[in-house]
């Protein structure tokens, strides 16, 4: 049979000529090979598995839906103002109570004294009363926790804000808890009486530093339980996610404890739901069910998932944008972060970029917004660029294609010699620095088509401090939020 040509799927018809033109065998699926434009830092291609159906923060009764459950909250309206009342009470004179017991205590680094923990029963008190006003009449225990000589550390899966507030009243343990935590008004208070280990999960060495407070803390008998939520962040109860290795890096034995809140009605997780509205509805409920063992994934039944603490900022960075549909941007960030060493903060910032390439309500970008965001204009090596990350070869990606490409070439072994080699190259007069004239002359090799215009704005995205130059650490800073555009350097 004769070969029929075919200009390139990526790109609409226009009136310039195409830029890819591909002999296809009629009798083979018609997909696009296009040639890989990272071959020269050592990139054989990637993969991307197939997105997980599990949204681990959603919680699924977030809107009042049913005749019961309106009428139910219609009359507990008169009984959720007195909780209200009990609850704001309860906080306020535990408040009080904790501020006497941290009264004139310097000493933060040793144990709490027994007359100060004393004290703090009151508020102990307190936290049980503030689970009555949010309905838990009564919490059911299954199996008895081991004594703290022989499991110092506790680990819990983590659903609601309503954990903290148990195991404050059930075993006033040491928690690790976020840094953020200490400014809360009222709860930062109480939360210190814990003898927290406050930890920065971006910092690498404050992860060192409280690793090393929990192995301190938990080899002293003198010092309560250490209590972690390996999961880091709040899930809706259905899934087990990936755990942080914290608790486990000490070596000392481990308490592991189940927490479930059954019901049918209400869910009671703290997913994507803002705060007020959960309490609502809790005030509204005429019981609340809470469950506690100690076992973890088997007793809970749940499938294991690679979503973490990562995913949730990336979740919760859709949503600010006004995504129609913010789950499609998680990733299973335990994964990526395995594979390609991305840190949670890195993904958020590629999620910045990909946002502004006005994704359409089923998550996909276009070429032409792909070609707007990078300064690309559409020719050979554009459309390979764009091809490398369009494994489907449809003319759309999605961010895990974005963020999975965009980190393949990022970490490529060769990757930042070749950005030196091509700042060097640049830099034809050696003054340290690059004027828009040596920028110019070097992308049009890459980019022969481009008209003054656009190669301002290409130069503009390099300059990164906006001084006029591009200098050594403006074109590294770029290249690193935009690996993909290392391919504009390849010899």
């Amino acid at each position: 049979m004769a070969d029929l040509n075919l200009t390139s799927p990526l790109l609409q018809p226009s009136d310039h000529q195409p830029q890819v033109v591909l002999a296809v065998d009629p009798d083979q699926p018609r997909t696009t090979h296009l040639e890989n434009p990272f071959e020269f830092i050592g990139s054989r291609g990637f993969s991307v598995p197939e997105p997980s159906t599990l949204d681990p923060f959603r919680n699924r009764t977030a809107r009042i839906e049913g005749v019961y459950e309106w009428v139910k909250i219609v009359m507990c309206l008169p009984l959720a103002l007195v909780r209200l009342l009990l609850f704001g009470s309860c906080l306020l004179i535990g408040y009080v109570a904790t501020k006497l017991g941290l009264y004139g205590w310097k000493d933060r680094h040793n144990p709490m004294p027994r007359w100060r923990c004393r004290l703090m029963w009151v508020t102990r008190i307190c936290t049980r009363c503030i689970l009555f006003s949010f309905g838990y009449h009564w919490i059911k225990r299954r199996g008895r926790p081991a004594p703290r000589d022989t499991a110092p550390i506790v680990v819990s899966n983590h659903v609601s804000y309503v954990d903290p507030i148990f195991f404050f009243y059930e075993l006033f343990p040491t928690i690790v808890a976020s840094e953020s935590h200490d400014t809360m008004p009222f709860v930062g208070t109480i939360i210190r009486s814990m003898q927290v280990i406050y930890v920065n999960r971006f910092s690498p060495s404050s992860r060192k530093h409280a690793v090393s407070e929990i192995k301190r803390k938990a080899s002293c008998n003198r010092f309560p339980r250490v209590l972690l939520f390996p999961e880091g962040t709040t899930s809706n109860g259905r899934v087990l996610m990936s755990f942080q290795l914290g608790a486990f890096i000490p070596g000392y034995p481990i308490q592991p404890v189940v927490v479930r809140y059954p019901h049918v009605h209400f869910d009671q997780s703290w997913g994507h739901i803002a705060l007020g509205k959960l309490m609502f509805r809790m005030f509204t409920q005429f019981h609340n069910f809470m469950e506690t063992g100690n076992a973890i994934a088997s007793a809970l039944n749940v499938v294991q998932t690679s979503h973490s603490y990562g995913d949730l900022m990336l979740l919760s960075k859709a949503s600010e944008a006004k995504q129609e549909n913010p789950s499609l941007y998680m990733v299973e960030m335990a994964k990526v972060e395995n594979s390609f060493h991305l840190s949670s903060l890195e993904a958020v910032d590629f999620l910045d970029t990909f946002l502004s390439m006005n994704p359409d309500p089923s998550g996909h970008v276009g070429i032409h917004d792909f070609f707007r965001v990078l300064r690309l204009k559409a020719c050979n090596l554009s459309e390979k660029i764009f091809g490398f990350i369009d494994l489907h070869k449809i003319g759309r990606i999605t961010f895990q294609q974005f963020l999975l490409g965009s980190a393949h070439v990022l970490k490529q072994p060769l990757f930042r010699q070749a950005c030196e080699l091509a700042f060097t190259d640049c830099d034809i007069d050696e003054s340290h620095y690059m004027t828009e004239q040596e920028f110019s002359d070097s992308i049009t090799l890459a980019i022969p088509n481009m008209n003054r215009d656009e190669m301002h704005e290409l130069f503009k995205l390099f300059d990164t401090d906006s001084d006029g130059r591009i200098c050594k650490n403006d074109f590294s800073n770029c290249l690193r939020r935009n690996p993909l555009l290392i391919a504009l350097f390849s010899p």
